[in-house]
């Protein structure tokens, strides 16, 4: 089978733009009617590699651009697409079809349709595997994982969300990278109060360089030891293709991965939120080995700390720390955050109108109000997450510049008291987010209802209330809810030692026994 007669033939079928869809049925039939053409039975393909991949380009190419057509129609795609298959190797995959469109006219033509390549090179693979199956040859077996994403998609929503507004920071960068030149291995660890930015600082690195990483999150129980080795052996032993090391532990896989690593190359692992982490006393936060191999770095954030709470030791390691709150940085840090500020007043398509509506309304100058609003913010990213699209929604039209809340401790208590939180009426309401706090965990709507003894929907109204304070996730099929920010979570946890609400942080432990024991019977 001539594989550019096949491709001439979806080539007249083929869309202008990748963003254009066909409609779904009509695909369909296109598909059948394409395979019929080339003497392919719609139901049962062939069972010889070069059948199926032609098989599967048709199934795949019906709609799309000429552009990737024309790439998968090229023998070096095909035999470089058979070796990742065959050696469950996805990413090499596309790292391959990289190398390949360096200086090739087709990485112009699929730049300038903005073609998200990753996501079509994952597709045609997953039609591929889906064809393999159905064609019930031994030769396919063992089917591979087909993911050509290099961080784990538990993390992937968090890191697209953090880097969506990213500004600055290249003094962060240019530090680590410093310090990696200067050093063979080695921690380096950026410290930090809450909302000043650790985490994006993280999700940026991850995002630009593709690196191994894993995010401790605290209120999603993804803040154990046991479950980063796990998380990141995945990736490693994915990214490296390690042989058995189903197993290891992660000073093994290090070295492994140190082994595999050409000349110039390094493995940097991204670990965000050591603060955040629950494990007992004795050894290293994470078990984070004492030494590292040549080439091998972390990148790590965490709150500020007292000596007995670092528990990083690597004697023979260099280990270096940059503090985001340290003089000779809040002159940069500020810089960073009038960028987040004008970021919204410029280009933030949901809030930027209504921000500038806010600042004409009042005869402010807008630099007035990015160097008014900046040292409010105390250098707090957070800060400005909040009160920006809060001014935006009009929360603060009663208020003028200067009575905006001071920092992210005060805005949260500004708001509460805004929100009429400490009111006998709104008791119900606190008392369903001291739920989310005692629980620790993601839990749904019926849960809390059940726990607080209220209905689901007058829940449900309290938690669209509260929504960008609150996180919600698809958890086997059950939307979830959570404290979005450790920040929040240590506000609410304040509560605890206030006497006018102690007695109801006890009712809702002793709810939460009682939701238990019933659920246990």
């Amino acid at each position: 089978m001539s594989i550019d007669l096949v491709v001439n033939a979806l080539k007249s079928i083929a869309k202008p733009a990748a963003s254009l869809v066909i409609n779904q049925t009509q695909r369909n039939e296109t598909v059948v009617r394409t395979l019929k053409q080339f003497k392919f039975d719609p139901v049962q393909p062939p069972k010889d590699v070069d059948g199926v991949y032609v098989y599967s380009l048709i199934e795949y190419g019906v709609g799309k651009p000429e552009v990737m057509l024309n790439l998968f129609r090229e023998r070096e795609i095909k035999n470089a697409f058979w070796s990742a298959y065959t050696s469950n190797n996805p990413l090499g995959f596309y790292k391959e079809v990289e190398k390949f469109l360096q200086g090739n006219d087709l990485d112009y033509d699929i730049r300038l349709l903005r073609i998200e390549l990753r996501s079509q090179l994952e597709e045609f693979g997953e039609i591929f595997i889906k064809v393999a199956k159905k064609s019930k040859s031994k030769e396919f077996e063992p089917f591979p994982e087909w993911d050509l994403d290099e961080y784990p998609a538990e993390f992937k929503s968090l890191i697209i969300e953090k880097i969506r507004s990213f500004c600055g920071r290249k003094f962060v960068f240019e530090a680590f990278k410093q310090f990696c030149a200067k050093n063979r291995s080695g921690y380096f660890t950026v410290v930090g109060d809450a909302g000043m930015g650790k985490s994006t600082i993280a999700a940026k690195y991850v995002w630009d360089n593709k690196s191994p990483c894993y995010f401790n999150i605290r209120s999603d129980g993804r803040n154990r030891a046991e479950l980063f080795l796990e998380n990141i052996r995945k990736q490693l032993i994915k990214r490296y293709q390690l042989q058995n090391a189903e197993k290891a532990n992660l000073a093994d896989l290090l070295e492994q991965v140190s082994k595999k690593l050409s000349a110039g190359d390094r493995l940097v692992i991204v670990v965000d939120a050591l603060d955040e982490v629950e494990q007992e006393a004795g050894g290293n936060l994470l078990d984070l080995p004492p030494s590292l191999p040549e080439s091998v770095y972390f990148l790590l954030t965490r709150r500020p700390y007292t000596i007995d709470k670092k528990r990083l030791s690597a004697p023979d390691v260099p280990v270096d720390e940059l503090d985001l709150s340290a003089t000779k940085y809040v002159d940069l840090s500020r810089e960073d955050i009038k960028k987040y500020i004008r970021f919204f007043l410029n280009d933030d398509e949901d809030y930027k109108k209504a921000l500038r509506q806010w600042i004409q309304d009042r005869k402010i100058d807008e630099n007035d109000f990015v160097e008014q609003v900046a040292t409010k913010s105390e250098n707090n990213f957070m800060y400005l997450r909040y009160i920006l699209p809060g001014i935006a929604k009009g929360d603060y039209n009663d208020l003028s510049l200067k009575q905006l809340p001071d920092g992210l401790k005060d805005y949260y208590q500004v708001h509460w008291v805004r929100m009429g939180m400490d009111a006998k009426p709104q008791e119900v309401k606190v008392f369903i987010l001291f739920i989310l706090v005692e629980i620790g965990t993601p839990i749904p709507c019926e849960m809390i209802a059940a726990i607080a003894r209220q209905d689901e929907y007058d829940v449900q109204l309290v938690l669209d209330e509260w929504v960008e304070y609150l996180k919600k996730q698809d958890i086997k099929g059950e939307i979830c809810h959570s404290i979005y920010h450790a920040s929040f979570l240590d506000f609410l946890k304040a509560k605890r030692v206030l006497d006018s609400k102690r007695n109801l942080f006890q009712e809702v432990n002793q709810r939460i026994v009682d939701y238990l024991k019933k659920k246990m019977v």
